[in-house]
């Protein structure tokens, strides 16, 4: 049942490659949502004939498949991560800087894909490479679902280096997500260098 999926998620992949498209990344990110820490993206390959169980949208695996999972996709596979800061999301927007992490993050991939296959419905600027855009793509695309794993762990893994630093927020259980203890945490204390300063509710909080 594993690999059926498997084959059906690259299915895409190989028509690419019937059609002349040899190297072949998939990209995704997380961290959109919360209210600190950097937005981290992920540019993934993996070899056409590895077949990995539980390469899926990072959201519908329990935390200890995804740590596997990500443990085999960097054994396996060539990754590029990036980052955009809270700073620049500030500066930018999420969603400019989300795409600004893509981009950096396929930067690290060597040599140059022929072709990105990216989640959602937004091209990157300035990305003199070729775009597929697929909406829902983590869901139904093997090589993005892959970096959503890798982009995934990546993050949770500096939210948990965060909480040793700012103990009182609890990123280690949240993640920097806005959660009710998040929230009376800012309250509390105000938000941290980390934080986004140019969201909502980390203004609500400082202000409380």
């Amino acid at each position: 049942m594993e690999r059926t999926s498997n084959q059906s998620m690259r299915a895409l992949e190989t028509e690419l490659i019937t059609n002349g498209y040899n190297y072949i990344i998939g990209v995704d990110e997380a961290g959109r949502g919360p209210l600190a820490g950097p937005v981290v993206a992920a540019a993934v390959s993996l070899p056409r004939d590895l077949t990995l169980d539980n390469i899926k949208d990072s959201k519908a695996l329990s935390p200890q498949k995804r740590i596997k999972s990500y443990e085999e996709i960097s054994r396996y596979g060539q990754i590029g991560i990036g980052l955009a800061s809270p700073q620049e999301i500030d500066t930018y927007n999420i969603l400019q800087a989300s795409l600004l992490a893509m981009k950096r993050g396929i930067s690290k991939i060597h040599p140059s894909p022929d072709i990105c296959l990216i989640d959602g419905n937004q091209r990157i600027p300035g990305l003199y490479i070729e775009q597929r855009l697929i909406v829902r793509g983590d869901a139904t695309q093997y090589l993005i679902a892959a970096a959503s794993i890798i982009a995934k762990v990546h993050r949770d893994t500096l939210m948990e280096q965060y909480h040793l630093e700012y103990p009182e927020y609890g990123f280690a259980q949240h993640k920097g997500y806005p959660t009710k203890e998040h929230i009376q945490a800012l309250g509390e204390f105000g938000p941290t260098p980390i934080h986004r300063h140019s969201f909502q509710r980390v203004k609500r909080g400082n202000i409380s």
